[in-house]
Parts: C-alpha cells; structure tokens; sequence
C-alpha cells in the first residue's frame, strides 16, 4: 500500500529531469500518474517502462491540452496532486531581452501554472481536495545576473503560489512551491556551479522530488502558502546572486 493509493496524479513536465523522478516517485507510492510533456518520445517511453504512468502530450500554454489531462487522469482516479514542472530556462541580459523572448518565458513558467492551477481545482475540490506543487527556482528567491525573464517568472511563480493557497484552503487544497538550485539536469550549466557550496556538489533530481511527494503527503498537511529551498546551501552562502 502506498500513500497516493487511489489518487492520480499530474507532472506537468513530466518526460525527463526532475518531472520523471517525480512521476516515477509518485508511481512506486501507489498514485496513478499522468506525465505531461511535449517530448512525446521520452515521454512514451517513461510510461512504458514505469507502472502507473500514462503519458498525456500537454503544452501547458493551452487550455485545451490541460483539459485532457485532467479528464485523463480522472479516468484513472480521483485527482489528488498536481505537480507544475515544466518550464524553460533562458539566460538573456536585459539589456539584451525582446518582448517575445521575454514573454515567451512567462507563457511557460508562469502562465502555464497559473492554467494548470485553474485546471485542477474543480476536480480536486470533488476529491474532497488536493495539493498543488509548483516548482520554481532558487532564481524566485534571489536575482540572478543575466536572466531578467527567468527570475521574473520564477518570482512571479512564488506570488502565484502564495497568493492561490489563500484561495483555495478553504477547499482543502494545498499549494506550495519548492525552489532547486544546481540540480544535474540537462537545463544545468555546470561550470563554478558548485563553488563554495555548503554541499559542495550538484543536486539530484530524486532529491527534489523527495521534496515534492512529501508536500504532496499528509505528512505535511498543515503546511501551505510556502517556500522550501532545495539547493544544497546555495542561498545561505549567499552565492546565488554572483
């Protein structure tokens, strides 16, 4: 028996990196999960190989393709936890940022949460209520240097999070976000990333999606409206801004 037993589960972003280490967190914990993605290969290939993954193709800038989603993983089971993951990273100086590079970054970091948000709540008040996980970045806690667009839309993602928990305890539906640093993903440049880091190492994605089922379980059922940190002392060292 599993925690998620007879509760699906969304992962937005959910073909490779952090997205697949959730999805196949939440499957050996008992949810049925639907991985999202655009990688329709991996994808395809993470449900074949993982029990309890079905993969839906979902761009999270449409509306459209969140509805299936939803109605897929109801098909499954009642919804219990939406995960946004996915997101683009994009390292443009301001000086150097177009309207279209920049919005394009909010259509998918913020944007896309905010109607995967939308999305979920409706089915999740119907299952007695739920969690959502919005992951962010260290980049929503801090600046960074050359990537006006990401931090805006990772802080905008930290607001979004707060301000929805508000909304939606009433219907016993969590949201909290998790904010990574270095995690050895392919969106990760390593070079000095881990310079004087307490850990001194990358993280791993398994690490982050540990974080993510427990804000999703009842072990953390009287937390919402947060920030948890993931980024092996980044931030206390306060190197993230360099």
């Amino acid at each position: 028996m599993g925690e998620f037993d007879g509760r699906s589960v969304i992962v937005s972003g959910g073909a490779r990196g952090m997205g697949e280490a959730e999805a196949r967190l939440f499957a050996a914990q008992g949810a049925a999960v639907v991985a999202g993605d655009v990688l329709e290969d991996e994808g395809r290939a993470l449900a074949e190989s993982v029990d309890g993954v079905t993969f839906v193709r979902l761009d999270v800038t449409s509306a459209d393709d969140w509805a299936r989603a939803v109605a897929a993983a109801e098909d499954l089971a009642p919804l219990g936890v939406l995960v946004n993951n996915a997101g683009v990273h994009h390292a443009t100086p301001v000086t150097d940022e177009t309207l279209e590079g920049f919005e394009s970054v909010l259509s998918v970091n913020l944007v896309g949460a905010f109607l995967g948000t939308k999305a979920v709540i409706e089915p999740m008040r119907r299952a007695g209520g739920g969690a959502i996980v919005n992951i962010s970045s260290i980049a929503g806690m801090v600046g960074l240097p050359g990537r006006a667009a990401y931090c805006a839309s990772k802080w905008g993602l930290r607001g979004l999070t707060r301000s929805t928990a508000i909304d939606l305890g009433e219907h016993g539906i969590r949201v909290n976000s998790v904010h990574p640093g270095p995690i050895a993903t392919t969106m990760m440049n390593p070079d000095g990333a881990f310079d004087g880091l307490a850990l001194g190492r990358a993280g791993e994605v398994d690490e982050v999606a540990r974080m993510v089922v427990f804000l999703a379980g009842e072990g953390s059922s009287y937390v919402t409206g947060t920030e948890v940190v993931v980024d092996g002392g980044m931030i206390a060292g306060n190197r993230a801004g360099r």
